[in-house]
């Protein structure tokens, strides 16, 4: 990272506490793992918009024969 800011947070203690027994980590692991993940969940919703959009004119048969070479 770049530049980090020093944010004071209140949280639920049930919800630190299990957050911290799933990631096995200390809180600032935690909580950096937690934003990434809503970010990473905001980029796979605006692909998903995209979904149908392209045609890639891909011949599956074709691509498979160079993967079995």
């Amino acid at each position: 990272m770049s530049a980090e800011k020093k944010v004071t947070v209140m949280l639920p203690k049930e919800l630190l506490n299990s957050a911290l027994k799933a990631s096995g980590e200390g809180i600032t692991p935690t909580l950096r793992k937690g934003l990434e993940l809503v970010a990473a969940k905001d980029a796979y919703k605006k692909l998903l918009a995209l979904k149908g959009k392209f045609d890639l004119k891909i011949d599956l048969n074709e691509s498979r024969r160079d993967r079995d070479k």
